[in-house]
């Protein structure tokens, strides 16, 4: 799981718009926020009348949540925070070569603000609230077989993991995220991803992946300390608090789009992309899932780019 920063990226977003109003005529339109401070008092009220209104659906969203993010009784990890700074130190201990790349802020899926982004993006994190629709459409692509075979995933050479360490989903989007990318220089040799990925390649099964991370104290150490880093903008929490937001990666592998969520059944091809267009094809994918979710502020969108 991950925890929410004080200012998600919509808000970030009004009030980039509000500024860009103050010198240019017509700021440009953002897709996932009304423009007018009204409206989005009204959009907030609206959602914590629903929240509170909806015992039932609470209650449903939670059961979803703890069956599929905790299903080892074993472990429960600290949620990390969707912060690049906290993101950026956490991977470069992993063993990434942040000299090159970082994780910025996307504040928004239109062409203006994903323009500000250097490219190309190796790689997109997503956060969003689990809420019913959202379960619903997880549960559809289920039935549907929507996911990747591990026989076909393996046969693409996408590497895949499942999540069975509660709270740990702020960790299989890096890992997704990094094992993906195609480019060993920007693996440190040596490194504890660099031994974990020659130990769980993309055609080991996604089960024993997580079995081996789940036994790796190493990963465990690292993660919570990141959980504990004083650029964290808010406070870990107690180990058993329930957050139910969610973290996936998109990433290009040969030239496909792939959705990456360690509570899905495999991973999930979107189509055609290209390294330059990974960014503004995930941001498409994304809308969807709040489209989904309309009354919903609560997303955040990471990407992986050049300094």
């Amino acid at each position: 799981r991950l925890r929410m920063p004080s200012l998600p990226p919509q808000t970030v977003s009004i009030l980039f718009i509000l500024l860009a109003a103050a010198s240019v005529r017509g700021p440009p339109s953002h897709h996932c926020t009304l423009e007018l401070s009204p409206a989005i008092s009204i959009n907030q009220k609206n959602f914590q009348f629903q929240k509170m209104s909806s015992e039932d659906n609470k209650k449903h969203v939670a059961d979803e949540a703890k069956s599929c993010t905790s299903t080892s009784k074993k472990k429960r990890w600290f949620p990390l925070e969707s912060n690049p700074t906290i993101l950026n130190g956490y991977i470069s201990k992993l063993g990434f070569n942040t000299d090159l790349y970082e994780f910025v802020d996307v504040y928004a899926t239109e062409e203006w603000a994903t323009s500000m982004v250097p490219k190309p993006v190796l790689a997109v994190l997503f956060l969003y609230p689990i809420s019913p629709v959202q379960e619903q459409h997880r549960h559809k692509e289920s039935s549907n077989n929507t996911a990747l075979s591990h026989e076909l995933s393996s046969k693409r050479k996408v590497w895949y993991t499942k999540q069975r360490i509660g709270n740990a989903c702020g960790t299989i989007g890096v890992l997704h995220a990094l094992a993906n990318i195609d480019s060993n220089a920007l693996i440190k040799p040596e490194s504890w991803i660099s031994t974990f990925l020659n130990h769980a390649t993309y055609d080991t099964d996604p089960l024993v992946k997580a079995e081996i991370l789940e036994s790796d104290d190493v990963i465990e150490t690292l993660h919570d300390d990141a959980t504990q880093n004083n650029d964290n903008a808010t406070g870990r929490g107690e180990i058993d608090d329930e957050l139910l937001t969610h973290f996936i990666a998109f990433t290009n592998v040969d030239g496909m789009l792939y959705e990456l969520d360690g509570r899905k059944d495999g991973p999930i091809c979107h189509g055609e992309t290209k390294q330059e267009q990974l960014l503004e094809d995930s941001c498409r994918v994304i809308k969807l899932f709040m489209e989904r979710d309309p009354e919903e502020l609560r997303f955040t969108i990471l990407a992986l780019a050049p300094k």
